[in-house]
C-alpha cells in the first residue's frame, strides 16, 4: 500500500547540506517540508565517523544558520589555545538530533523519515517495514546526496587482501584489544593523519607506525582560518597577494606556504594533492616523526609480511595491523547548475564552506521565484583535489561571492550567519586589521583573481 504525504519539498538525505537547506527555507518561508535518510537519524556520514573523529575546522563554520555548533569558544589550554574550538563526532551528532528534534520538528512544517531509502519518482520505502511513500507531482525534489563524502567504514578497500591478513577500516582502531607489532596507515589525507596522531597520542613508537601514503597533501594552516574576520580576511587577502605574483601553479603555493597559508608534511617532497582540510602545526611536528613512509602509488595487494603496490613492493611485520584510510572522501562529480528542470542539487557556493552554501541555496529558493534568477546569484564552486583544482575553486568561489552579495537582501542576510567566514560586521564594528585586510582584499583582489584564472588556463 503507498501513502500520500502532502508537503512542498522533498529533501534526500539529513546530512550537514541537507539540513543547512531545510533549515534556512524554512525560516525564511511557509512551506512543509519532507527530509529523507537512509540512516536512523539526522547527521550523514558523521553516523558512521571514527569515534576520534572531529571537525578539521572551527564548529561555527559548520551545521546550520539557525542554530550554532558549540558557543564561540576559544581554547584556553592545550595545542590549540587560541583557536576556536572544534566539535567531535559525538557533538556534532547530538547536534543534529536536537536541531532535527527542536527546531526542525518542532517547527511543524518539517515531517522525517529516517531508515527509509528514495527509489525514484518522489516514492520513499522505509528499511524496516517497507511502506511505500509517495509525494504530489508539485513537491519539489532536492537531492542534497550529490556530494556525500565517501568514508572508510562503508567503503571497502580498493586493493587486493590476502586470506588471514588484518585489514580494518580507521573506525576499529578505538576499539583495538590486541596490539599489533605494526600500524600501516593507508591514506593521504585528513583521515590518514587523524589516524597517526591518534596512535602517537596513545603511545605507540612512530617507527611502529608505517605510512602508505601515494600522494603529499597540501592542507591550510588551521590558525588562518577562524571564525575572525579579520582573521579569515587577512587569510584571503595575503592568497590573493601570492596569486598576483605567481609564476605558476607551483610557485603560487610556494608563496602560499610562505605567506602561512598552506602547509605540507614534508618540506622534501612537493604535495600534489590540494584537498586542503586544516592542520594545525602541533599536528604537523607529530606528523613529521614518522619517518617510514611508502610513495609507492596506490596499494594493489596486502600479503602477510608484504604490500604490493603501483611502483614496487615493501616488506611489512607479519601481524601488521593495516588501517584502511584511503576511500576518496570528498567526491567529484560534474558542476551543474543548483537549480536544475527535475530537482534542486546541492552544492557549494563559497569556496569551500558547504554549509554555508547549503544555507544560502535555502535562503534563496525561499525568497525568490525564478530559477535562473537563483542561478545566476548562487552559481556552484566544486571541490578542489589537484592544485589547478584549488585555483579554480579560489576563482568560482570568489565569482560566485560578487554575485550573490550584489543582492543587498542577501548580502545583509550573509553578514549574520556564522557559516559564512567572510561575514562583515557594519562599518563603525571594524577593527584596524579588518580594516586592513579589507583594504588589502580591495587592492590585490582582481590581480589575483585575474592570475589564478591565467593559471587554470594554462594548466589545462
Amino acid at each position: 500500500m503507498t501513502h500520500l504525504v502532502q508537503a512542498d519539498y522533498l529533501v534526500v538525505g539529513a546530512g550537514a547540506m541537507g539540513m543547512a537547506f531545510a533549515d534556512a527555507l524554512i525560516d525564511h518561508a511557509d512551506v512543509r517540508v519532507a527530509l529523507v535518510d537512509r540512516r536512523h537519524g539526522a547527521g550523514g556520514h558523521w553516523l558512521d565517523a571514527y569515534p576520534f573523529a572531529r571537525l578539521h575546522q572551527a564548529s561555527a563554520f559548520y551545521g546550520v544558520a539557525s542554530t550554532l555548533l558549540g558557543d564561540r569558544r576559544v581554547q584556553q589550554h592545550g595545542p590549540e589555545a587560541g583557536l576556536h574550538e572544534r566539535a567531535d563526532v559525538s557533538e556534532i551528532c547530538a547536534y543534529y538530533a536536537h536541531v532535527l528534534a527542536d527546531r526542525m520538528l518542532g517547527s511543524g512544517k518539517v515531517e522525517f523519515f529516517n531508515n527509509c531509502e528514495y527509489v525514484g519518482d518522489r516514492q520513499v520505502v522505509s528499511h524496516v517495514s517497507g511502506r511505500r511513500f509517495e509525494f504530489p507531482p508539485r513537491c519539489r525534489l532536492v537531492d542534497a546526496r550529490y556530494l556525500a563524502p565517501d568514508i572508510p567504514s562503508v567503503t571497502p578497500p580498493h586493493f587486493g587482501i590476502e586470506s588471514g591478513v588484518r585489514v580494518v577500516p580507521v573506525n576499529s582502531l578505538a576499539h583495538i584489544i590486541d596490539a599489533p607489532s605494526q600500524y600501516v596507515i593507508v591514506g593521504s589525507g585528513k583521515t590518514a593523519t587523524d589516524a597517526c596522531i591518534w596512535l602517537l597520542a596513545h603511545g605507540v613508537d612512530q617507527a611502529a607506525i608505517c605510512w602508505v601514503r601515494p600522494r603529499d597533501p597540501w592542507m591550510l594552516n588551521r590558525a588562518v582560518v577562524q571564525p575572525d574576520p579579520a582573521v579569515f580576511l587577512g587569510m584571503a587577502a595575503d592568497t590573493m597577494e601570492a596569486a598576483a605574483g605567481a609564476t605558476s601553479l607551483e610557485d603560487l603555493f610556494l608563496r602560499l606556504e610562505d605567506a602561512g597559508v598552506m602547509i605540507r608534511i614534508d618540506g622534501s617532497v612537493f604535495p600534489t594533492m590540494a584537498k586542503t582540510p586544516t592542520l594545525a602545526h602541533w599536528e604537523l611536528e607529530k606528523l613529521r616523526t614518522i619517518e617510514h613512509v611508502v610513495r609507492l602509488g596506490h596499494i594493489r595487494m596486502v600479503e602477510r609480511g608484504r604490500i604490493a603496490l603501483q611502483e614496487g613492493s615493501v616488506p611489512i611485520e607479519r601481524d601488521a595491523l593495516v588501517v584502511h584510510c584511503a576511500a576518496s572522501g570528498l567526491r567529484y562529480p560534474p558542476t551543474i547548475p543548483i537549480w536544475g528542470p527535475r530537482e534542486i542539487t546541492l552544492q557549494p557556493i563559497r569556496a569551500g564552506f558547504p554549509c554555508f552554501g547549503a544555507a544560502l541555496a535555502g535562503y534563496v529558493e525561499a525568497t525568490r521565484d525564478d530559477d535562473a534568477e537563483k542561478n545566476r546569484l548562487c552559481p556552484p564552486t566544486p571541490y578542489p583535489n589537484s592544485l589547478a583544482g584549488w585555483a579554480n575553486m579560489q576563482v568560482l568561489g570568489t565569482r560566485a561571492v560578487a554575485s550573490f552579495a550584489s543582492a543587498p537582501d542577501i548580502k545583509a542576510w550573509a553578514d549574520t550567519v556564522a557559516l559564512n567566514p567572510a561575514r562583515v560586521p557594519p562599518g563603525d564594528g571594524r577593527s584596524p586589521a579588518l580594516q586592513d585586510a579589507l583594504g588589502r582584499l580591495k587592492t590585490r583582489g582582481p590581480s589575483g583573481i585575474a592570475r589564478l584564472a591565467e593559471l587554470v588556463g594554462a594548466s589545462i
